[in-house]
C-alpha cells in the first residue's frame, strides 16, 4: 500500500501525463494543409516551422523571397513535412484573389495564415496616397480576398489572422500600418460570424517578438512600456498560433494578445 505522500506523486505524475497527452493531440495537425502568407521570412518563418514540427504541410507564400522560400521549403523536408513555394505580389489585389486557388491544386487546404503585411514608419504628415494604398492592399484587401476564397474552397477549417497589439490601441505611430490592422482585427470579429459554423476565424495580437526590422537599434527601447519587462520567447507565440490552428473549435471571433501586457498600458 502506497503512503499518502507517494499517492499524491503519483497523482501528479497522472496529471501532467493528462495535460501533455492534451496537449499533443492539440498541436497535432498530421495531413493538415495550412497556407502561410509573407512566410519566407520574420514571423512568417517562424509560423511555419512550427506548423510543420506539428505535423502539418505547409504551403509558403512569399511576395519578393525566393532564396529564403527555397530554404525553408527544404528546412520544412527536413521535418518531414511536405511544403510548396508559392509566389504572389500581394500589392496587386488579383494576385490575392488566385492564391488560394492555386494552393489548392496542391493540398486541401486547411487553414490559413494571413501573415503577410508591410510595416512602414509613416506619420499621418508622411503617408502619400501609394503609401496608403500599398499598406491597404497588403495589410487588409489580401487577407479579406483570401478568407473569401478559402471559403469557397474549404469546408471546414481554420483562420488566424496576424495583428498587432496596435489594433485596439491605435496611436500616431506607423499610421498606415496601425490603421490597417485596426481594420483587420475588425474584419477577424466579422467574418468569424458570417463563416460560422464551418470555419473558425480567430486574431492574433503580437507586441515584442521580433526587433524591428525598420529600426533594429531600437530594441532595447521597444520593451521600456512592456509590463512583462521582456521580448517574447518564439515558443510562446508558437504555441498561441498552434492553438487556434488545432484547438477547440468552440473558439472562434477572439484576438488573443501575445504581447507582454503592453496593449494595457
Amino acid at each position: 500500500m502506497l503512503s499518502p505522500t507517494k499517492n499524491r506523486v503519483k497523482n501528479k505524475i497522472k496529471i501532467v501525463r493528462f495535460c501533455n497527452d492534451k496537449i499533443k493531440m492539440m498541436t497535432n495537425l498530421k495531413d493538415r494543409t495550412i497556407l502561410i502568407t509573407g512566410a519566407a521570412r520574420r514571423l512568417g518563418r517562424l509560423f511555419a516551422l512550427a506548423c510543420g514540427r506539428a505535423g502539418a504541410d505547409v504551403i509558403i507564400h512569399h511576395g519578393h523571397s525566393p532564396a529564403e522560400a527555397e530554404a525553408l521549403r527544404e528546412e520544412l523536408a527536413s521535418l518531414g513535412a511536405r511544403a510548396w513555394v508559392l509566389a504572389a505580389d500581394l500589392a496587386h489585389p488579383e494576385n490575392a484573389s488566385q492564391l488560394i486557388e492555386r494552393a489548392s491544386t496542391l493540398s486541401p487546404l486547411y487553414g490559413l495564415v494571413n501573415s503577410a503585411s508591410i510595416f512602414e514608419s509613416l506619420t499621418v504628415h508622411d503617408t502619400s496616397l501609394d503609401d496608403w494604398n500599398r499598406h491597404l492592399n497588403i495589410n487588409l484587401t489580401a487577407p479579406f480576398l483570401l478568407s473569401q476564397a478559402f471559403a469557397k474552397h474549404t469546408k471546414q477549417g481554420r483562420i488566424v489572422n496576424i495583428l498587432d497589439w496596435r489594433a485596439t490601441r491605435p496611436g500616431a505611430d506607423h499610421f498606415p500600418y496601425t490603421v490597417t490592422k485596426s481594420a483587420l482585427a475588425a474584419m477577424t470579429k466579422s467574418l468569424a460570424v458570417a463563416l460560422a459554423p464551418n470555419i473558425t476565424v480567430n486574431g492574433l495580437a503580437l507586441g515584442a517578438i521580433l526587433p524591428p526590422a525598420d529600426k533594429p537599434s531600437a530594441s532595447d527601447k521597444v520593451i521600456e512600456a512592456v509590463p512583462a519587462q521582456r521580448w517574447s520567447e518564439a515558443g510562446e507565440v508558437e504555441e498561441a498560433l498552434l492553438f487556434l490552428l488545432s484547438g477547440p473549435a468552440y473558439i472562434t471571433g477572439e484576438i488573443i494578445h501575445v504581447d507582454g501586457g503592453r496593449h494595457l498600458v
